[in-house]
């Protein structure tokens, strides 16, 4: 008996929106560095995963700033507004407009409506056709091509609906992509040479592909990313000849991108002129607020142009050989980045020189956060601490993107906010940088880590069930007790974490902590192990009742 299709019912609502978002952005962090591996089109910078992460993230930081309350025809117009701001390159241009399509056609949605296969064929073919529109000279083999193949999949007559689900529809989708992404490999020149996909339409496959995961509530495990692992050293991928509106011509040395206000008709003469300059020329946004990309051998003569039609804000201009970049001059050597929780530490490590970066309550800092943070400091050499599992991908991505500037950084994973502590206490900055780095990697190595929290909902733990209310213990990031007294959990917390020794216990106070609990947590560490030095600190991080590190 054939097997029946799974019953899928996702209403279009703000939270799904962000819950879409979210999941294509895990997705893009999880492939970022596959994706930049095959980038040799139309030029082999090796940074569409990266331009494409950074793109989504804007959108996504923008719509989780809204309130539980925010409709979604609000939210839609945030997340556009924010593809213009936070497009980055080429294929997070692109990108951008297609998620610009996606969202602009649920302005009429009402919030609420199920998804149905007409919302997806609708959303798909604003996307595809927007896409289109903003590139001023397509090319197939493309981040294009998959959106165009998405959106004809996603188009079912209307006497066939009834026998479709929207799971199996989705999935249709999806094949449909995935055989498009497979052939772009013979579809342009520079990719057969390099014997890889495209790279801004495996990101594509990617961003969709989420939308498959959050409708059905079940993340998926597909065959993992062939990177490229010999990238050869090529100044200019080739187009391929006979390709349909192809340039014959090389890709410009010179990316310009900016943002600026206009009205259609100006930006329409703009994107003429700059046609005549340059290549990979994408134009997106409207009706007053656009994102311009272009490659150009002569900026000076773009930059020209732009001001006799708009002001650009946001001006960026990048020499696409990495090796000639000139970097910025310093004012500092080195200095420290540091994610913290709880305006006590904050202030601490303010105090020894760190440049620190508030963490907000249940959201990890974006990388354009760690990135203001890193370019504050205006340092020839950054050691960047995260202080949270969930913020060490990113503060990689900004470490890298630091390096295009001219930047030393490096990221020392500290996973707790105690084990950043360990690292500032060591740390020597008139050592040699890689001398400093090692110490402070092997002090934040050497930091166990536990907290207390209390269960928010009911679920079932590695420790087994909670209930709204609980007291849990957390070691090393996973719950390992569940109890109801703050004071009991933070004993067996403490004994496992005594349990290899010990010289220094770290106290965190946070803002629902007692005196009471922080005198038990003492009495309890001492009285485990009599020598042990106890230090206390007041600083105020929320949710965590009490963080404990154990040197």
């Amino acid at each position: 008996m054939d097997s029946q299709p799974v019953a899928v019912s996702a209403p279009v609502t703000t939270a799904s929106l962000r819950a879409w978002l979210g999941a294509s952005l895990n997705a893009l962090e999880y492939s970022r560095e596959a994706i930049d591996s095959l980038n040799v089109f139309p030029i082999a910078d090796g940074d569409t995963g990266t331009n494409m992460f950074l793109t989504v993230e804007a959108c996504y930081e923008a719509i989780s700033a809204l309130p539980d309350t925010a409709s979604l025809a609000e939210a839609s117009g945030v997340v556009a507004e924010a593809a213009i701001w936070g497009a980055r390159g080429n294929s997070g241009v692109i990108l951008a407009e297609i998620l610009r399509g996606i969202v602009d056609s649920f302005l009429d949605t009402t919030d609420g409506a199920s998804l149905s296969i007409e919302t997806v064929h609708t959303a798909l073919a604003n996307a595809s056709t927007r896409a289109y529109s903003a590139v001023s000279r397509p090319v197939e083999g493309t981040i294009l091509t998959v959106a165009r193949v998405a959106a004809e999949a996603a188009s079912v007559p209307p006497s066939a609906r009834d026998d479709r689900s929207l799971l199996r529809h989705l999935l249709s989708i999806s094949s449909h992509m995935h055989d498009a992404l497979a052939r772009t490999t013979d579809q342009l020149l520079a990719l057969r040479n390099a014997d890889v996909v495209d790279a801004g339409a495996q990101g594509l496959v990617v961003v969709y592909d989420a939308l498959i995961d959050v409708v059905t509530g079940i993340r998926r495990t597909g065959p993992p990313i062939k990177a490229r692992t010999v990238v050869e050293n090529s100044d200019h991928a080739t187009h391929e000849p006979g390709t349909s509106n192809a340039k014959t011509s090389t890709t410009g040395d010179y990316e310009v991108m900016f943002v600026c206000a206009g009205s259609a008709q100006v930006v329409e003469n703009l994107r003429d002129t700059l046609d005549g300059q340059g290549d990979s020329l994408v134009v997106t946004g409207g009706p007053d607020l656009w994102s311009v990309h272009v490659h150009v051998d002569d900026p000076g003569a773009a930059v020209e142009s732009i001001l006799d039609y708009v002001v650009p804000q946001r001006l960026r201009i990048t020499y696409l050989q990495e090796s000639a970049q000139i970097p910025p001059t310093p004012t500092r050597d080195r200095c420290i980045v540091a994610v913290v929780h709880g305006p006590g530490v904050a202030s601490l490590l303010s105090d020894v020189g760190v440049q620190v970066l508030p963490a907000q309550p249940g959201r990890r800092p974006s990388t354009g956060e760690i990135i203001r943070a890193i370019a504050a400091t205006n340092a020839a050499e950054v050691i960047i601490l995260p202080s949270d599992s969930d913020t060490i991908k990113v503060a990689e991505i900004a470490a890298e993107q630091a390096r295009v500037t001219g930047v030393r950084a490096s990221v020392i994973p500290t996973r707790s906010v105690v084990q950043t502590l360990a690292a500032v206490a060591v740390a020597e900055l008139s050592a040699s940088f890689d001398d400093v780095v090692v110490a402070m990697a092997d002090a934040s190595r050497a930091t166990r880590y536990g907290a207390i929290t209390v269960a928010t909902k009911d679920a079932m733990t590695s420790a087994g069930l909670c209930r709204v209310g609980d007291v849990l213990g957390v070691v090393a990031g996973d719950v390992v007790e569940v109890g109801t007294q703050p004071e009991v959990v933070v004993g067996a917390i403490l004994h496992r974490l005594l349990s290899t020794g010990g010289e220094l216990v770290t106290l965190l106070a946070g803002q629902e902590a007692t005196k009471e609990l922080i005198e038990e947590a003492r009495a309890e560490a001492i009285s485990q192990q009599p020598s042990l030095d106890v230090v206390v600190i007041d600083a105020g991080q929320p949710l965590w009742p009490l963080i404990i590190g154990v040197e």
